[in-house]
């Protein structure tokens, strides 16, 4: 294997992007960043890497991403999906009281709103795995990492659209079922509340660890499933949620 290592990270701007971004960079990684706005262009800058803006929904941005990496790099070793809250989710959603009796919006969402969050969770990582993973064959060599939420395995009132996630859970097991064989991998990271929530006390003191998680430490534990120490870790959703979630699998 080369000893260049070159990753993508898309919703790289800010957040737990922005986290996963620096530390793959940490991690020894070349990072090739995308996200709407130019903070990943600016991020980039920083670490040395590329850095484009585009959308995650536009299979165009996604292509020219790839090309831009592999005309500069030659190669992609990992690839790391951020997705943020799908399609403009409701005000009234975003609200962190985490209290059982939390009564939002269900069935007053609408179709389009289902659609694109759908889009945004899913469907990204369909399309950017159909243009990376020929490369990856070709290396005999790649890792994906998806960012997902704690909320998938657990629904939470706040967080209905969570529960499309676990589509993209399904897809990751089948995926890492398919593409083992040439040495692919792709395992879901479900991060906990972190350090950018405005967290309610109860919802603290839900938390075992009593604080809600860095960017750093979630950026730390996805450069280590795309690493070579996760080699055999596939097709697997990760919690890195302060213990929060409470079901035992």
């Amino acid at each position: 294997m080369s000893e260049l290592k070159v990753a993508i990270v898309t919703g790289s701007g800010q957040g737990i992007g922005r986290g996963c971004a620096i530390e793959m960079a940490n991690a020894g990684f070349k990072v090739s960043l995308m996200s709407p706005s130019e903070r990943s262009v600016e991020l980039a800058e920083e670490l040395g890497g590329i850095g484009r803006s585009g959308s995650v929904l536009d299979v165009k941005d996604l292509q020219e991403l790839v090309d831009c990496t592999m005309h500069k790099y030659g190669r992609i070793d990992a690839v790391v999906s951020n997705m943020g809250h799908g399609g403009g989710v409701p005000d009234l959603i975003n609200t962190v009281g985490f209290d059982q009796s939390f009564e939002g919006p269900l069935l007053e969402l609408p179709n389009e709103l289902w659609h694109q969050s759908l889009d945004m969770y899913v469907l990204n990582v369909v399309n950017l795995a159909r243009i990376t993973t020929p490369i990856m064959i070709k290396q005999n060599s790649g890792a994906f990492v998806n960012i997902s939420s704690m909320n998938t395995v657990e629904p939470r009132a706040p967080y209905p659209m969570s529960m499309l996630r676990g589509a993209l859970h399904s897809f990751a097991k089948l995926f890492g079922d398919r593409y083992a064989r040439d040495n692919i991998r792709m395992n879901n990271l479900m991060p906990g509340f972190c350090e950018n929530v405005n967290l309610s006390e109860f919802a603290r003191k839900s938390i075992p660890a009593q604080r809600p998680a860095s960017f750093s430490e979630i950026g730390q534990v996805c450069a280590f499933l795309a690493s070579q120490g996760a080699a055999y870790i596939n097709g697997q959703s990760i919690l890195a949620d302060g213990g929060m979630n409470r079901a035992v699998r």
